[in-house]
Order: C-alpha cells, then sequence, then structure tokens
C-alpha cells in the first residue's frame, strides 16, 4: 500500500506547474500571512527585518516595510481590522497601521517578553494577544488597556515555540514548546486545563509512526478558525519534529483530564470513607476520547523529518485540506475530511488522505493558504523568496 501511495504522489506531482516566484527580501523568508478581507493580498516577514506587501494582481512587490536590521519572527492581522498588523522582532511586539501604503506607521510597541519571541497570535474574540518566547513563557496582552494582562509559566520546560487561543473557549489558549508538550491553558487564571506530553510512549496519537531518531517537539499549531468549526470540529493540528502531524479533538483531551480529576477525587473518597468500588466509567470514557485523536505519518506518504508548520486551507471548502511543510523539503496537502467521513475503520481511506505532494529543493519555515481558487498555498523556504503554488 505504501508503494500505491508513493505512486499516487509521483502522478500528483508531474501536475503541478512551477511556482510564482515573489521577490522583495533581502535575506530569509520567516512568515507569511493572507488577508482574508482582501484576497490577494499577502504579506511576508524575514530576517532582514522586512515586511513585504504583494498584491498576486501585480507582478512586482507593492511595498515594503524596513522596520530595523533585526529578523522578524512572527506577523499577524489585528482581527476585524486587517489595516493594523502585528510584528514580532526580538523580544519586541510591534504594531502598525498600514491603510496607506505610501505612509504606514508604527502605532506603538510592547516590551513584556524577556527573550526572543517565536510566535504572536491575536484572539479573533477579544483583544488579547499572545506571545510565546524562548523562556517555554507566554505574555497574554490586553491590546484595547495597551498593558501586560497575564504571564503563563511552568508550563513549558524549553521553548515554547507556537500559540493558539481557542475562538470557543475565549479565556482559553493552546501553547506547544521544544518540551514536546502540548498545554492547554486558563489564561484569565494563569493555570494549566491539560497538559499532553508526546515524550510519554501512551501519550502520542494512535499511530506509532513517528521517526524515532527525531524527538516529539512541538513545531507549531493550528486552530480551525469559526467558520470551520462545524466541518472541522473543535480540534488543535501540531506539527510535530518526528514527521507527524497528529489532529486532536480539544475538548476531548479536556473532558479526559476531567474524568482523570473526577477518578482521584473518588477514590480518595473511597479509601477515606471505605466505601465500596464503582464501575470503571471514567476509564472507558477514556478509551472512548483517545479514538478522538489520528495521526497524518510517514506509512501514509506522510513528512520523513520535523514538520516545521500547519495551516487549514482557505480555498474551496474552508478547513477541508491540511497543509503541512518540513524539514524533509515537502508540502503536504491531506484531505483530512475523509477520515471524518469514514471513521478510523477504514484503512484504504486513510491511505488516500494524501491529496498532493509537493517536493522542494529546501526545508520549509512557514505557510499559509489564500481564499482565492488558484495561487491559494504560499510557502517561505530558507531562502529569500516566497513560492506561490495552486490547489484545485
Amino acid at each position: 500500500m505504501e508503494k500505491a501511495v508513493e505512486g499516487e504522489e509521483r502522478e500528483a506531482t508531474t501536475k503541478m506547474q512551477k511556482p510564482r516566484r515573489l521577490k522583495g527580501h533581502k535575506g530569509t523568508v520567516t512568515c507569511c500571512i493572507a488577508s482574508r478581507d482582501r484576497p490577494g493580498i499577502i504579506a511576508t516577514s524575514g530576517e532582514d527585518g522586512r515586511i513585504c506587501w504583494f498584491d498576486m494582481r501585480c507582478k512586482d512587490v507593492v511595498f515594503t516595510m524596513d522596520l530595523d536590521n533585526k529578523p522578524i519572527s512572527s506577523i499577524c492581522f489585528k482581527p476585524g481590522n486587517e489595516d493594523v498588523v502585528y510584528a514580532s522582532s526580538g523580544a519586541k511586539v510591534m504594531f502598525f497601521d498600514v491603510h496607506m501604503a505610501s505612509s504606514w506607521k508604527q502605532l506603538g510597541s510592547y516590551s513584556y517578553n524577556k527573550e526572543e519571541i517565536n510566535q504572536i497570535t491575536c484572539s479573533s474574540k477579544s483583544s488579547f494577544i499572545a506571545a510565546a518566547d524562548d523562556s517555554g513563557g507566554i505574555k497574554i496582552i490586553d491590546a484595547r488597556q495597551q498593558c501586560l494582562y497575564k504571564t503563563l509559566r511552568a508550563g513549558h520546560t524549553s521553548i515554547c515555540s507556537s500559540v493558539q487561543f481557542l475562538p470557543w473557549r475565549p479565556w482559553e489558549v493552546i501553547t506547544g514548546g521544544l518540551d514536546a508538550k502540548l498545554v492547554m491553558w486558563d489564561f484569565s487564571k494563569g493555570r494549566q486545563c491539560r497538559i499532553v506530553d508526546f515524550a510519554r510512549p501512551d501519550a502520542g496519537s494512535q499511530s506509532n509512526a513517528g521517526q524515532c531518531l527525531n524527538p516529539a517537539f512541538v513545531h507549531a499549531l493550528v486552530i480551525p478558525a469559526v467558520d470551520m468549526l462545524d466541518n472541522s470540529g473543535k480540534i488543535c493540528v501540531v506539527a510535530r519534529g518526528d514527521g507527524v502531524v497528529d489532529v486532536i479533538d480539544i475538548e476531548s483531551e479536556l473532558a479526559a483530564a476531567n474524568s482523570k480529576s473526577s477518578t482521584k477525587s473518588s477514590k480518595g473518597l473511597r479509601s477515606r470513607y471505605g466505601g465500596s468500588k464503582q464501575p470503571a466509567t471514567n476509564a472507558e470514557a477514556l478509551d472512548q476520547h483517545r479514538g478522538k485523536r489520528f495521526s497524518l505519518d510517514y506509512t501514509l506518504g506522510g513528512h520523513t523529518a520535523a514538520v516545521s508548520c500547519v495551516s487549514f486551507s482557505l480555498f474551496g471548502e474552508r478547513g477541508k485540506f491540511i497543509i503541512s511543510g518540513g524539514n524533509d523539503s515537502s508540502v503536504k496537502v491531506w484531505d483530512w475530511s475523509k477520515h471524518l467521513d469514514a471513521g478510523e475503520s477504514s484503512s484504504s481511506t486513510s491511505n488516500d488522505m494524501l491529496r498532493l505532494n509537493i517536493p522542494l529543493s529546501k526545508k520549509v519555515n512557514w505557510l499559509c493558504t489564500t481564499p482565492t481558487d488558484s495561487e491559494n498555498i504560499i510557502m517561505c523556504d530558507t531562502s529569500k523568496v516566497v513560492k506561490v503554488y495552486s490547489v484545485t
């Protein structure tokens, strides 16, 4: 079956046209974002301290923002107002008014992080910004009040690489780190709700197909947008260092954590008061929750090295595809909706989930998708040129 998958990959690859190349950076491109309000508008950031703006209707870069000589690690739009863009450089978060391309201006900055920031993200439901840094800590910033709201610490023992807000739980964020942990937080209280440790043999996904020589560090996370939830469910997609893309049902994980807490409490009461043993309903519930997690790995034609980034498709039926990029110099397009349609019992359907494999010449730093019918995958590799692919 693996040979059949490889054959499908080669056939799909031959149909790919050469990518469009977007030039404007002087150094490696680190991040890219696509406008939802204005399809075809792309912003990229790089190690050259520059943000480039592209309009896919135009041949050349529309304008550039030279901030300083420090690398820009992450950029994001302000939800509901894409005329404001946030960028992280070093330990600082800056924000800019870009509604007038020829006269963009910096509106302010935040310097609450102590170490280099790896990712910033904005809540779609409130005015909060999250910034994850090398210390393993996460700063929650209140943009409306222009102040630090909360510091989340002691969840990660190494670099915190990624952070995302949960749109259906407005007071919660989820973070991933190079300690191979996924942590769910209630940031209003500054405490953890659930920790998934991928370094534990029993804490991984249903598949044991990770690359054993590479640790299961969490390099990136993606959460479905509100308009995808009806089809996708309340999930998190995890890009892991062992080449696995994990799809995790967040509500099931939280329910499992509550079940464990309830089990411990009931055991304590029985030992204290000598009560009789109750049926193992919590254990049964945990078994059901484990079925809510599955993997897209190399046995299905997936990555053979660390996965560096993941994204949901904005084109076509939103959220139907998961797009992943890796250190194996490839981009994978997964039709993961087939897993939802058929369930986990159909192995043949599982092997059909890899829709497209795009071989590259360099490792992937970041990627995003656009809500257009063509030129809808934007990819940043370790070069200074952004590549644009079309998936239909």
